[in-house]
Protein backbone atom coordinates (compact mmCIF):
# COMPACT_ATOMS: atom_id res chain seq x y z
CA UNK A 1 0.00 0.00 0.00
CA UNK A 2 0.96 3.59 -0.76
CA UNK A 3 -0.43 4.96 2.01
CA UNK A 4 -3.27 3.92 4.71
CA UNK A 5 -5.42 3.37 1.76
CA UNK A 6 -4.73 2.72 -1.99
CA UNK A 7 -6.81 3.80 -4.84
CA UNK A 8 -8.14 1.43 -7.41
CA UNK A 9 -7.99 2.80 -11.05
CA UNK A 10 -8.73 0.31 -13.88
CA UNK A 11 -6.13 1.01 -16.36
CA UNK A 12 -6.84 3.17 -19.44
CA UNK A 13 -10.00 4.93 -17.47
CA UNK A 14 -10.47 8.48 -17.32
CA UNK A 15 -9.10 10.25 -14.17
CA UNK A 16 -11.74 10.63 -11.67
CA UNK A 17 -12.23 14.63 -10.71
CA UNK A 18 -12.32 14.78 -6.79
CA UNK A 19 -13.32 11.35 -6.20
CA UNK A 20 -11.62 7.83 -6.42
CA UNK A 21 -13.16 5.21 -8.14
CA UNK A 22 -12.38 2.76 -5.51
CA UNK A 23 -9.97 2.04 -2.45
CA UNK A 24 -8.76 -0.42 -0.56
CA UNK A 25 -6.88 -0.52 2.58
CA UNK A 26 -6.72 -3.23 5.89
CA UNK A 27 -7.56 -2.65 9.54
CA UNK A 28 -10.65 -1.47 11.58
CA UNK A 29 -13.50 -0.27 9.57
CA UNK A 30 -15.08 3.08 11.11
CA UNK A 31 -19.01 3.41 10.21
CA UNK A 32 -19.38 7.06 10.35
CA UNK A 33 -23.50 7.87 10.48
CA UNK A 34 -25.20 10.67 8.08
CA UNK A 35 -23.65 14.16 9.37
CA UNK A 36 -25.53 17.33 8.90
CA UNK A 37 -24.48 20.82 8.73
CA UNK A 38 -25.09 21.67 12.34
CA UNK A 39 -22.71 22.19 15.13
CA UNK A 40 -22.10 20.80 18.33
CA UNK A 41 -25.64 23.21 19.76
CA UNK A 42 -27.38 21.76 16.72
CA UNK A 43 -27.65 25.49 14.95
CA UNK A 44 -27.61 25.34 11.80
CA UNK A 45 -24.60 27.02 8.93
CA UNK A 46 -25.86 29.02 6.83
CA UNK A 47 -26.10 28.33 2.89
CA UNK A 48 -25.00 24.98 1.45
CA UNK A 49 -21.25 25.48 1.27
CA UNK A 50 -21.23 26.34 5.03
CA UNK A 51 -23.10 22.98 5.79
CA UNK A 52 -21.13 21.18 3.57
CA UNK A 53 -18.14 22.02 5.84
CA UNK A 54 -19.82 21.78 8.90
CA UNK A 55 -21.37 18.30 7.79
CA UNK A 56 -17.30 17.39 6.89
CA UNK A 57 -15.74 18.71 10.62
CA UNK A 58 -19.03 16.22 11.88
CA UNK A 59 -17.54 13.62 10.12
CA UNK A 60 -13.71 14.06 11.42
CA UNK A 61 -14.93 14.85 14.45
CA UNK A 62 -16.83 11.04 14.80
CA UNK A 63 -13.81 9.72 13.17
CA UNK A 64 -11.31 11.32 15.58
CA UNK A 65 -12.56 9.11 18.06
CA UNK A 66 -11.61 6.00 16.68
CA UNK A 67 -7.90 7.53 16.17
CA UNK A 68 -8.87 8.28 12.69
CA UNK A 69 -8.07 11.34 10.09
CA UNK A 70 -9.60 12.54 6.87
CA UNK A 71 -6.67 10.07 5.26
CA UNK A 72 -8.57 7.18 6.25
CA UNK A 73 -11.73 7.78 4.90
CA UNK A 74 -12.66 5.43 1.91
CA UNK A 75 -15.83 6.15 1.00
CA UNK A 76 -18.07 9.16 1.62
CA UNK A 77 -21.74 9.02 0.43
CA UNK A 78 -23.43 12.64 0.31
CA UNK A 79 -27.37 13.07 -0.03
CA UNK A 80 -28.37 16.40 -1.61
CA UNK A 81 -31.69 18.04 -1.21
CA UNK A 82 -31.28 20.51 -4.52
CA UNK A 83 -28.85 19.01 -6.73
CA UNK A 84 -28.99 22.51 -8.74
CA UNK A 85 -28.01 24.18 -5.63
CA UNK A 86 -24.89 21.47 -5.17
CA UNK A 87 -23.96 22.27 -9.00
CA UNK A 88 -24.20 25.96 -8.75
CA UNK A 89 -21.40 26.15 -5.87
CA UNK A 90 -19.10 23.55 -7.62
CA UNK A 91 -15.62 25.88 -7.09
CA UNK A 92 -16.55 26.79 -3.58
CA UNK A 93 -17.73 23.89 -2.69
CA UNK A 94 -14.72 22.33 -3.95
CA UNK A 95 -12.50 24.80 -1.86
CA UNK A 96 -14.29 24.56 1.44
CA UNK A 97 -13.95 20.66 1.24
CA UNK A 98 -10.29 20.78 0.87
CA UNK A 99 -10.12 23.13 3.97
CA UNK A 100 -11.47 20.30 6.19
CA UNK A 101 -10.33 16.85 4.03
CA UNK A 102 -7.17 18.06 2.42
CA UNK A 103 -6.52 16.42 -0.96
CA UNK A 104 -8.17 13.45 0.01
CA UNK A 105 -10.89 12.27 -2.22
CA UNK A 106 -11.83 9.36 -1.84
CA UNK A 107 -14.75 6.97 -3.49
CA UNK A 108 -18.08 9.02 -3.52
CA UNK A 109 -21.58 8.64 -4.20
CA UNK A 110 -24.01 11.95 -4.84
CA UNK A 111 -27.54 11.37 -4.01
CA UNK A 112 -30.32 13.89 -4.94
CA UNK A 113 -33.10 13.52 -2.05
CA UNK A 114 -36.77 14.89 -1.90
CA UNK A 115 -36.12 15.48 1.93
CA UNK A 116 -34.13 15.08 5.04
CA UNK A 117 -35.01 14.41 8.55
CA UNK A 118 -34.33 17.60 9.56
CA UNK A 119 -36.11 20.06 7.28
CA UNK A 120 -32.88 22.66 7.57
CA UNK A 121 -30.12 20.33 6.34
CA UNK A 122 -29.54 20.84 3.36
CA UNK A 123 -27.37 17.83 2.72
CA UNK A 124 -25.64 14.51 4.78
CA UNK A 125 -22.88 12.95 4.29
CA UNK A 126 -22.18 9.50 5.73
CA UNK A 127 -18.32 8.09 5.48
CA UNK A 128 -16.74 4.66 5.99
CA UNK A 129 -13.40 4.42 7.33
CA UNK A 130 -10.75 2.55 7.27
CA UNK A 131 -8.03 3.20 9.93
CA UNK A 132 -4.79 0.48 9.39
CA UNK A 133 -3.99 -1.42 12.58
Amino acid sequence: MSGPLDILQPPGWPAPKGYANGMAGRGRVVLVGGQIGWDETGRFAEGFVAQTEQALRNILAVLAEAGGGPEHIGRLTWFVVDMDEYRSCLPDLGRAYRAVMGRNFPAMALIGVSALAEPKARLEIEATAIIPD
